[in-house]
């Protein structure tokens, strides 16, 4: 008797801004109230740093090329024919080896599997490792953006307890929306992504579980997003990827305060407030009280 294959994936790990200048998108988001981690480069031949912004559960990061190299030219491609903005989401798997066996026996196609390691800089000044392996689904699988994913081996290094505190008090991901001609097409190919991925549409959003403790991923047509965030502008979010961030804050007045603060236009949705992607480095960055 043969036993199914279980499904490695298990939510949103994290999710990244490619974004056109590092340090200026940096200074915006420290402007809105976030709390950055000290600035991390990668290796010389991948020529990319990050930005952490950490949440007990999850994260953000903001990546940028710092030097050209032969490695980050796809990267570069993109910035240039899709924008900068929300490109890309990472899955939660114990082991990414064992990820990429197990998928290809599902028949999900996965590519890239490798392992890495970076210095990581520490709120105490001291410098510490960061040591990941990914593995990512292939573009054929993913009908928009990048979904790839990633083993933590120093989490340690990564939740750090002094990054987990932002005067805006936004405490985690609540949700990735983006922009889909054929939202309900699109949806199932995403859902079968995740171990509990499952879908279901209402109001003319189509959201796709992503397992217990994990941020949604929500599309929508273009008019429908339109209707969600009258006054911004959609244009300046990054092309066929991920439009916006919703993000959970323990407080909405305090998150008004500090984008009063930022001199920041803000908007207020259904459910919280709302920041243009001219203001957070082309991501459209929505908050919600938790």
């Amino acid at each position: 008797m043969t036993h199914p294959v279980p499904h490695p994936v298990h939510g949103i790990d994290h999710c990244f801004a490619l974004v056109d200048d590092l340090d200026h998108a940096a200074a915006q988001y420290k402007a809105l109230g976030f709390t950055l981690s000290p600035r991390g480069t990668h290796s010389a031949a991948k020529g990319t740093a990050n930005y952490t912004i950490m949440f007990p559960d999850d994260y953000f990061e903001l990546l940028g090329v710092v030097t050209p190299t032969d490695l980050n030219a796809p990267r570069r491609e993109m910035l240039t024919t899709m924008g900068q903005g929300l490109h890309a989401i990472a899955c939660r798997i114990d082991d990414a080896e064992a990820a990429a066996g197990a998928l290809g026996d599902l028949g999900i196609a996965t590519q890239g599997l490798g392992s890495f390691s970076r210095p990581v800089p520490l709120p105490d000044g001291s410098e510490g490792t960061a040591a990941f392996s990914t593995v990512s689904f292939t573009p054929e699988e993913v009908p928009l953006g990048m979904v790839f994913m990633c083993q933590h081996k120093t989490r340690e290094t990564v939740w750090v307890p002094e990054l987990l505190e932002h005067a805006n008090t936004a405490c985690g991901l609540d949700a990735v929306l983006a922009i889909s001609d054929t939202p309900e097409e699109d949806a199932p190919r995403f859902a079968r992504l995740w171990a509990d991925g499952a879908v279901h549409t209402e109001d003319g959003l189509t959201t796709i579980e992503t397992g217990p403790n994990s941020a949604p991923l929500i599309l929508a047509t273009a008019d429908r997003m339109a209707a969600l965030y009258p006054g911004i502008d959609l244009s300046a979010t990054t092309k066929g990827a991920f439009t916006a961030l919703r993000l959970k804050v323990r407080s909405l007045e305090t998150l008004r305060h500090c984008l009063k603060d930022a001199h920041v236009n803000m908007f207020e949705t259904a459910t919280g407030l709302a920041v243009g992607p001219e203001f957070s480095a082309g991501v459209l960055l929505e908050f919600v009280a938790t």
